[in-house]
């Protein structure tokens, strides 16, 4: 079970020791593609957890359902997403000119 404060390295070995199946990518990436649909609707909707009393069917459920098929992914290819977040991070400086404190100076990764 996850604990609070738990990291992305934690996430992933959680996620595969309880759902892991390499030879079985594409079935990830088409729940990863269902739950973007979903995360889609109830962001339209706007639902969220403090509203609703329950985490089903909110913004918050579907975010993390989301991150769960990233990880399962990147268990299948071995790819760390710890160390994926650092070494993005530190092109998105260079690229984007941030600042210590995380804010764009112009254009940012997110306007594209």
């Amino acid at each position: 079970m996850l604990q609070q404060g738990f990291s992305i390295t934690e996430l992933q070995a959680y996620i595969k020791n309880q759902d892991f199946r390499p030879d079985q990518p594409m079935h990830y990436f088409y729940k990863l593609i269902e739950e973007v649909g979903e995360l889609s609707e109830v962001l339209r909707k706007n639902r969220r957890l403090n509203d609703e009393g329950t985490i089903k069917g909110t913004i918050e459920e579907e975010l993390y359902d989301v991150l769960y098929y990233i990880a399962a992914i990147a268990n299948i290819y071995e790819i760390d997403l710890e160390e994926c977040a650092i070494l993005k991070e530190q092109i998105n400086v260079k690229k984007y000119a941030q600042t210590s404190n995380a804010q764009y100076k112009g254009e940012s990764p997110c306007s594209q």
